[in-house]
């Protein structure tokens, strides 16, 4: 295992990731930021203060553009990065196969040989006039 604390695997690259390990995530995130377009105020408009991060050894991308200040728009976005993160590394759990409700495939075979005298209806007149 990684180091103490960590929570899951991420399934690409084998590395574990913690919720809580925000300085280890800082380190291996891109940031971006960029003018964010929408309502918001004359600040809003001038100043660039969207984020986009990129987490790298996972390929994940977030963003963040809600608020007027750039460092509460960070904020934001790395705890968005955090959740998916943390929803990638949960295990999948294995689906039980079941057997379909006897209702049901009552319901299927009816509707079968409903469709069955259809096309059995449908048959092709010969010459003489008369059903195959």
């Amino acid at each position: 295992m990684g180091t103490s604390g960590n929570v899951g695997n991420d399934r690409d690259t084998g590395r574990e990731y913690s919720a809580i390990d925000l300085e280890m995530l800082q380190r291996e995130v891109i940031t971006e930021t960029y003018r964010a377009p929408g309502p918001g105020g004359q600040r809003k408009n001038r100043k660039e203060t969207a984020v986009r991060l990129t987490h790298i050894p996972t390929g994940i991308t977030v963003v963040a553009s809600e608020r007027r200040s750039q460092a509460m728009n960070r904020e934001i976005a790395f705890e968005r990065l955090q959740k998916r993160l943390t929803e990638l590394s949960r295990p999948t759990r294995r689906r039980i196969t079941t057997k379909p409700p006897a209702g049901a495939v009552g319901t299927q075979r009816e509707e079968k040989e409903r469709q069955s005298r259809k096309k059995r209806l449908r048959g092709r007149a010969d010459v003489s006039g008369e059903m195959d």
